[in-house]
């Protein structure tokens, strides 16, 4: 095999990653965007309930707990925005990744404690009865979300985003 057959056949993985990466970045993006939406626009359709799912972890101070039911869903969309955008797109993976911080703390906080919630994660939430929640499958959910919010973070390059079209100009 010549040397440069066996340079190419080396650097077409490479040229193959390339070419996919941003495709899939967009992917990433996307589905995270719905996702948040999907988080959204339930609570901001219910924000009492909100403030009850909120309230149901017992982890913050009641002070801040309407706060935090209120603004959260818009904190959602918000971001759920700049990811459809592509805009500011490695920094929308880092607050994606932080949320995803905190919700897991939540379910680990409540789990440990033995309360029996719906997380409130698309709507609803609250108290549930004894042996309804299941927190392993909660947790595998979130998983999923950090891996995509850690590729993201990794690899933010993506197709028809506002990032790549603010670096041309």
């Amino acid at each position: 095999m010549s040397t440069e057959a066996i340079q190419a056949e080396s650097e077409a993985p490479a040229g193959r990653w390339t070419t996919v990466q941003p495709w899939l970045s967009l992917v990433v993006r996307v589905a995270m965007a719905v996702i948040l939406i999907a988080a959204a626009v339930p609570k901001m359709l219910d924000i009492p309930q909100s403030i009850i799912a909120v309230r149901a972890y017992r982890i913050l101070p009641e002070a801040v707990v309407p706060l935090v039911g209120t603004m959260l869903p818009f904190v959602e969309l918000l971001l759920a925005v700049f990811l459809l955008a592509g805009l500011f797109t490695r920094l929308s993976a880092i607050v994606w990744l932080v949320m995803m911080a905190g919700f897991v703390t939540g379910v680990i906080w409540a789990w440990a404690h033995g309360l029996s919630i719906d997380c409130g994660c698309f709507g609803g939430g609250g108290d549930v009865a004894e042996g309804t929640t299941n927190y392993p499958m909660h947790m595998l959910e979130r998983a999923g979300f950090i891996a995509l919010g850690t590729y993201l973070l990794i690899w933010p390059r993506s197709r028809f985003s506002a990032d790549a079209w603010m670096r041309a100009a």
